[in-house]
């Protein structure tokens, strides 16, 4: 989920491909507007997942789809169509016939994150899907190396304070979400700490382990086991609540009011999909999170089920890119790519 993807050239060979599918997707949006969606579903349903196998994305996505088709009836077929951060899958969503046939992942990253970080984007994030319903979010853990003497946030932001400039920060890469929350930990705290991006998680935890940075922010997902091994402090989590995945770590919001960031996605198909579908498809969603043993796996994996009406999931994108939009500003750098997380 959290690799730095910086080269941009494929994305601006695709204009004329994405021409031509635009185009044979408004016919096929007038023919799939005309019936209704009347007799849906009647064959399997495709879930793009924007994301590579057998990431947390990947698992989490499987473990939503089995349960999809089984109160559908009909298959969830998931395929992975990855690359550019996740835009390349978002960008078949958005071109797919609008029938209903076709969905998938809608991912911060792609959806409120890219914006902000790809000039080029082969889609518009509000205009080009139907907004079906939530599907998960994943915090990000405050995690610091076990040599800093600091075992709450309070007593981090004192010693940042104490010593300003002196301690320096890993991140999976510039513009990921674990980035992001750190910016916002600087602004809110008042306290400076020096970004070393990575490419990927792996390599920033290896070099908090040996100390040549101090701390970070990481998706839920990773850490906790890292600092369930006792190869790392965890401080706090991201999300407005406590994880059930960590029930004794405290919310960011705690100390720093208004903390509030997580990894997410969502399920979207293809702007212009029948209303009864789409509404279907939400309820179907409500369904699936409401089951006990689909939201037991979920937080196996750090996540915590996240049903959505479509209107509270396009409001909710719109903010999130707002609110991206301002903590890349405040970066002051100029981003080289986009995130995956």
């Amino acid at each position: 989920m959290k690799h730095l993807l910086g080269d941009r050239r494929p994305l601006r060979r695709r204009p004329f491909v994405f021409g031509i599918a635009a185009s044979l997707a408004a016919a096929e949006r007038a023919r799939a507007q005309g019936d209704g969606g009347a007799g849906w579903p009647d064959r399997p349903i495709v879930y793009i997942n924007v994301f590579t196998p057998g990431g947390t994305t990947d698992t989490l996505s499987r473990l939503f789809c089995a349960r999809m088709s089984e109160l559908v009836g009909q298959q969830f077929i998931v395929e992975n169509r990855s690359g550019a951060g996740g835009t390349v899958g978002q960008a078949a969503i958005a071109q797919a016939a609008p029938d209903g046939y076709t969905v998938g992942l809608g991912s911060v990253a792609s959806l409120s994150i890219a914006p902000s970080t790809l000039p080029e984007l082969p889609y518009d994030p509000a205009r080009d899907f139907s907004f079906i319903s939530g599907i998960w979010k994943v915090p990000n853990i405050l995690i610091v190396n076990n040599d800093l003497p600091a075992r709450t946030v309070p007593e981090l932001i004192a010693l940042m304070k104490r010593r300003p400039g002196e301690y320096s920060y890993g991140s999976s890469g510039f513009g990921t979400s674990p980035h992001l929350s750190m910016e916002m930990f600087k602004q809110k705290a008042g306290v400076e700490a020096l970004h070393i991006p990575y490419r990927g998680s792996a390599p920033a935890m290896l070099d908090l382990l040996a100390g040549r940075v101090q701390l970070m922010f990481d998706n839920m997902t990773t850490a906790i086991v890292a600092a369930r091994e006792g190869k790392v402090r965890a401080l706090a989590v991201t999300s407005s609540e406590r994880s059930p995945a960590a029930p004794d770590l405290p919310v960011l919001a705690d100390v720093l009011p208004g903390f509030q960031i997580s990894s997410w996605g969502s399920l979207v198909g293809p702007a212009g999909m029948p209303a009864p579908v789409v509404r279907r498809l939400t309820e179907l969603t409500r369904q699936a999170l409401g089951d006990p043993e689909l939201r037991r796996r979920f937080e196996e994996n750090g996540a915590t089920t996240w049903p959505t009406t479509s209107q509270q999931l396009a409001e909710f994108r719109a903010e999130q890119q707002q609110l991206f939009a301002g903590l890349i500003r405040a970066t002051g750098t100029p981003l080289p790519g986009m995130a995956t997380n």
